[in-house]
């Protein structure tokens, strides 16, 4: 029965193989929809019935990591063409409010940030985390595709291990998705700040995973300290390579102005010596990395293609790149090498999340200017190895 289906999804590829490259674009978070100044820090996944998931912070009144800031969700059933009207699904209840950076009214704003969904493939489920005032976490679950949400869970105590490598200040999940290993382990990047309240540095890196489908959670090992040539490490994305080892790809401030990559083979323990990967260039900016099933090894990677440039057009170590140049790269060897950088957008574009649909077509929700836009477009359209 197993070789019968590979046979079947090798077949489904192989026919896809011979389409007409595919690119379109949707608007899903505009600028000043639903009376929302901006939104920001996209996320996406499709669940296991094909529906389209895209959720993103919607920043009420300015584009602060800090503030009135909710988390919104639209739904797509015809994978990422058109989109259900948003939904406000986080945190609907008491508010915790306080912000540490504004000094008048400050504590009458509430910020809930980093939303994060995971696709339970046995059970069907979202489970979905976010955090509020980049303080504490909440898990809640969705069985109807996104439309309805369970109460949230506070699981902040799942962080609470971590301290002993740093007295933490600030927490924050993701942001973009989380993953499922073969096992039905559920696995969520983390980040965590260790300054003054509310300060985003320095920060470290980690993961925290489910074994129980999203009912408790529990920390990983640290993936990526802060210390020698990691500089401030935090925003990561993750996947599986065709080993059902977990690759870690994290944001720092460190003077290559690379992607840090670390592995583990359960996505929480173990993980291999951080190395900065000469092609994953790093303008400081969260990246999306999905794997891809057309055949095992196969990841696509999206992120701004830039570099600090000196007047001489020198690279400037431990920089600041433009957010612009939005790429897409693929890997075919578990991320060892990346062959083909294809430009999705060459204007201003930033953060960014990938997701596959059934078919194989790749979904990217990314931040275009001031706008948050749904990219869809196949293999063929990057190229092929």
């Amino acid at each position: 029965m197993k070789t019968f289906i590979a046979i079947l999804c090798l077949s489904m590829f192989s026919v896809s193989s011979a389409a007409e490259p595919l690119r379109e674009t949707s608007d899903v978070f505009p600028p000043g929809f639903n009376g929302v100044a901006r939104y920001r820090i996209p996320g996406i996944v499709v669940t296991p019935k094909g529906t389209v998931l895209a959720y993103c912070e919607a920043r009420r009144n300015n584009s602060s990591d800090w503030g009135e800031i909710e988390i919104h969700l639209r739904r797509s059933l015809d994978g990422g063409r058109t989109w259900e009207p948003a939904k406000h699904i986080a945190h609907i209840g008491d508010r915790l409010q306080g912000n540490f950076h504004k000094k008048e009214d400050g504590e009458r704003e509430q910020t809930v940030n980093n939303p994060v969904a995971i696709v339970d493939r046995q059970t069907g489920a979202i489970e979905f985390l976010y955090c509020i005032n980049y303080a504490r976490c909440y898990s809640m679950r969705s069985t109807d595709d996104g439309l309805t949400w369970s109460v949230p869970v506070d699981i902040t105590a799942t962080f609470e291990p971590f301290r002993k490598h740093y007295d933490w200040k600030v927490i924050a999940t993701g942001p973009g998705h989380g993953i499922q290993l073969s096992s039905g382990r559920l696995v969520v990047p983390i980040w965590l700040a260790y300054g003054n309240a509310g300060d985003h540095s320095p920060s470290a890196a980690a993961t925290i995973f489910s074994d129980d489908h999203g009912r408790t959670w529990q920390p990983g090992k640290l993936a990526v300290p802060n210390e020698g040539d990691f500089n401030n490490p935090n925003e990561t994305m993750l996947a599986t390579l065709s080993d059902d080892s977990v690759m870690l790809v994290t944001r720092s401030v460190s003077k290559p102005n690379r992607k840090l990559i670390t592995i583990s083979s359960d996505g929480a323990t173990g993980w291999s010596k951080p190395v900065f990967h000469d092609q994953l260039w790093e303008p400081v900016c969260m990246a999306g990395m999905v794997a891809h099933p057309s055949q095992p090894g196969t990841l696509i990677f999206s992120n701004p293609h830039s570099l600090p440039l000196d007047k001489d057009g020198n690279e400037k170590p431990a920089g600041r790149g433009k957010r612009e140049n939005l790429c897409i790269k693929l890997s075919r060897d578990d991320g060892k090498t990346w062959p083909i950088n294809k430009v999705l957008d060459p204007g201003k574009a930033a953060y960014s999340d990938l997701a596959v649909l059934p078919d194989g077509t790749v979904l990217c929700l990314y931040e275009k200017a001031d706008s948050i836009a749904c990219a869809r477009f196949n293999l063929e359209w990057i190229g092929t190895l």
